[in-house]
């Protein structure tokens, strides 16, 4: 899982290339989950666009993950505020500033880049021999709401640091 979501950390770098700097603006944790949330949805199509054809009829992903990707997409209306907040926190100080490219666009259009720059990124380099976990892992989380799969995802990376930092690729959560 921590694959798939540093694939999902490349599209956001993308986005707000100001991430990659030497002084790394960290996310509260709450920034961090509005971002992750986010950007499950667009994570999971991508993941089910690269993993489909590759798993058996049954597969969560060839079926029942539709179900998951719109119950998850429900929520990014209310997602979508704090996840723009870590967008624009990460790429402030960038050489090209995208944020305020992204700015100059109504909400929809830059939550429509958003996903699918992460679906993108994460349909294309996915290593296909990770998808039979991945189809496991995600059939578990299913029944999570949304809120709580994000949450779940802050604090396994926390967990997981090993240098004391919370991070995500080059995305720093904040220990507060």
């Amino acid at each position: 899982m921590a694959r798939i979501f540093a694939l999902t950390a490349s599209a956001l770098l993308v986005i707000a290339p100001g991430m990659a700097r030497a002084a790394e603006p960290c996310l509260s944790p709450a920034e961090f989950s509005s971002l992750v949330g986010f950007a499950l949805p667009g994570t999971i199509a991508g993941v089910a666009q690269r993993c489909g054809p590759t798993l058996p009829d049954g597969a969560f992903l060839r079926g029942p993950a539709r179900g998951m990707i719109d119950r998850y997409a429900s929520v990014k209306p209310t997602l979508w505020p704090g996840a723009k907040a870590a967008i624009g926190k990460m790429s402030t100080g960038a050489p090209t500033d995208i944020s305020a490219l992204l700015g100059q666009l109504p909400d929809p259009q830059q939550q429509q880049i958003v996903e699918t720059m992460v679906t993108g990124m994460v349909a294309e380099k996915l290593p296909i021999a990770r998808c039979p976990e991945l189809d496991r892992l995600l059939a578990i989380l299913s029944p999570l709401p949304p809120e709580s799969t994000a949450e779940a995802i802050g604090l396994a990376i926390g967990l997981g640091s090993r240098a004391g930092q919370a991070r995500l690729g080059k995305i720093v959560i904040c220990t507060q």
